[in-house]
């Protein structure tokens, strides 16, 4: 089984960046492909991006606008999140996941979890 683990979360002010990573343990990282999800207090959980094992292909959610960046380092077993322009609405928390089995990276199929990083946003 895959573990995930995030860092890099924390508190923020408005218009502030923050870069989450996501460390995978094993050696068959560069077969998953990754994904970020947010879950905010009340809501259902979110989907912010995915990309393709070795890196090559991204997909965003529409909600983003440019201001979130997914990539990753196979050679380091590690995805990341690029969070710039921020807003108190993007506070929640973000989780990161992984799949062996997606051939869509807009699909949810997803195997593997984190067990989620707190990001706040103060306005």
């Amino acid at each position: 089984q895959v573990q995930l683990i995030e860092s890099g979360g924390g508190l923020v002010q408005r218009g502030g960046s923050l870069r989450l990573s996501c460390a995978a343990s094993g050696r068959t990282f560069r077969d998953l492909v990754a994904g970020w999800f947010r879950q905010a207090p009340g809501s259902e959980r979110e989907f912010i991006a995915s990309i393709s094992r070795g890196g090559g292909s991204t997909y965003y959610a529409d909600f983003v606008k440019g201001r979130f960046s997914i990539f990753r380092d196979n050679r380091e077993n590690t995805v990341y999140l690029q969070l710039n322009s921020l807003e108190p609405s993007d506070s929640a928390t973000y989780y990161c996941a992984a799949s062996g089995r997606l051939r869509n990276l807009a699909g949810e199929e997803y195997d593997y979890w984190g067990q989620g990083i707190q990001v706040t946003v103060s306005s």
